[in-house]
């Protein structure tokens, strides 16, 4: 009777192993619920999350649950996801400010985006509408400026979050135009678009998602977006590019991550499965809808988008002397 060799068992038996390990990491699901903490309230990356949790939930087969973790720019709900095990079991919705813009603003973080935090995805970017209130008979871009030079501290703007990129774009036209305006922070584009649509503040940048409707029915006033294009459904609508802030752009973006030290095998699964969710026919369609342009990166480009992010925004804040109120 034929024997097989003993050193061709061994690297059978080891080859086996191997193809069985890469099945297993394969195979990985979470075993209990799934928490998507996102750090702000009432805004798009509450929407992005929401969209994306019950289709996760179906592949996944453990519950999928969105938590609004609010406060200090995006910090506390990002620290939670910091301090939370590196188990595949809570998920951050970040954006701009607590990934990027933070870094500079802070004096003092109580977490390093890049060491603390692992990068799954950058699932949307999008330009953002500078908006005012109606009643307050601002009627374009140079009108803000004329008005705003003509009475300093008269004018306030409101934003999503201290440190958000909806604050900072805003401290970017003030530095660029030469104005005084006072800002007012909030938690989420909900309660910002509210006061703004109440007159409590004047103007604001948001991205369109929060405030295209308000736009629509006449209660909030278009006058440029922060992109270096116009957007294809506001066509009539100038960039402040061509408003007169040559070169002028900022961005939004908002990405997927888990706690620093969490296993390939787990960031790659998820990977996978947000990438083709954010990809689906019905979800892309929202999104495009919310005037959001569909990155769904790999994780390795999400963590080079990040630390070009920390750059560029950090220059910002020097130059303009925003701080932390």
């Amino acid at each position: 009777m034929n024997t097989i060799p003993r050193r061709v068992f061994t690297a059978i038996a080891l080859t086996c192993f191997g193809f069985a390990n890469v099945a297993q990491a394969q195979e990985w699901a979470p075993s209990k619920p799934v928490r998507i903490i996102v750090p702000i309230t009432g805004s798009t990356n509450d929407v992005l999350a929401r969209l994306v949790a019950p289709k996760l939930q179906e592949v996944l087969g453990q519950p999928v649950i969105v938590e609004n973790k609010p406060g200090a720019g995006g910090n506390i709900g990002a620290n939670e996801v910091v301090k939370s095990a590196p188990d595949g079991h809570t998920l951050l919705v970040g954006y701009n400010g607590p990934l990027a813009i933070n870094v500079t603003l802070f004096d003092k973080m109580p977490f390093d985006p890049i060491k603390d935090l692992a990068p799954i995805t950058l699932a949307v970017k999008a330009p953002q509408y500078l908006v005012v209130n109606p009643a307050s008979g601002i009627s374009s871009v140079k009108d803000l400026v004329d008005k705003a030079k003509a009475s300093p501290g008269k004018y306030s703007y409101g934003s999503i979050a201290m440190g958000s990129a909806s604050h900072l774009t805003m401290e970017m036209l003030k530095s660029a135009a030469g104005f005084r305006m006072t800002h007012i922070p909030y938690r989420g584009a909900g309660p910002a678009v509210i006061d703004l649509i109440a007159g409590n503040v004047q103007a604001g940048f948001f991205v369109p998602g929060n405030v295209q409707q308000f736009v629509k029915e006449g209660r909030l006033k278009l006058l440029a977006t922060s992109g270096h294009k116009r957007f294809p459904s506001t066509p009539d609508i100038p960039t402040l590019d061509e408003a007169g802030f040559k070169d002028f752009e900022a961005t939004s973006w908002i990405g997927f991550l888990a706690p620093g030290g969490t296993p390939s095998n787990i960031v790659d699964r998820y990977n996978r499965e947000i990438v083709k969710i954010l990809n689906s026919s019905d979800v892309k369609k929202k999104l495009q809808e919310m005037e959001f342009d569909v990155i769904a990166s790999s994780p390795k480009d999400f963590g080079s988008w990040i630390k070009t992010e920390i750059s560029r925004w950090g220059k910002v804040i020097k130059e303009t002397g925003a701080k932390a109120e």
